[in-house]
């Protein structure tokens, strides 16, 4: 990326992780989950200011409840539940709003640095 053509501004590329809201609000028997997904959240500042002297930019998704083929393994009363714990919109995340966050986060140079939740407003209960 360090090799790519800088535009007008500089940039030459965007680096976009995804952690979870887990990383916010881990439940019992997630340690080691949260703990993975905090680190991402964690190294997201530090490796974009290291990152931003190549034209580099890095951002953070933390998803909240997506409708992702484990999710879709679970049993429909199961997924049920699990939409009606997001505030507003009350169903799980369509895999394409996560792409429109990815493609608006892309197309605005200014979010560096920076872990965007998209969650419905959920916080996971311990």
């Amino acid at each position: 990326m360090s090799r790519n053509e800088p535009d007008g501004d500089g940039h030459r590329g965007l680096v976009v992780n995804t952690a979870s809201v887990a990383a916010f609000e881990g439940q019992v028997g997630q340690a080691a989950y949260a703990a993975s997904k905090g680190g991402i959240v964690g190294l997201t500042l530090p490796v974009a200011r290291d990152l931003a002297p190549l034209g580099i930019r890095v951002v953070t998704v933390a998803p909240g409840l997506f409708s992702t083929p484990l999710l879709e393994g679970l049993p429909e009363r199961a997924r049920r539940f699990l939409a009606q714990q997001v505030p507003f919109p009350p169903r799980l995340g369509h895999p394409g709003e996560f792409a429109h966050l990815v493609l608006a986060l892309a197309e605005n140079p200014m979010v560096n640095g920076e872990v965007v939740r998209l969650d419905g407003a959920l916080r996971m209960q311990p």
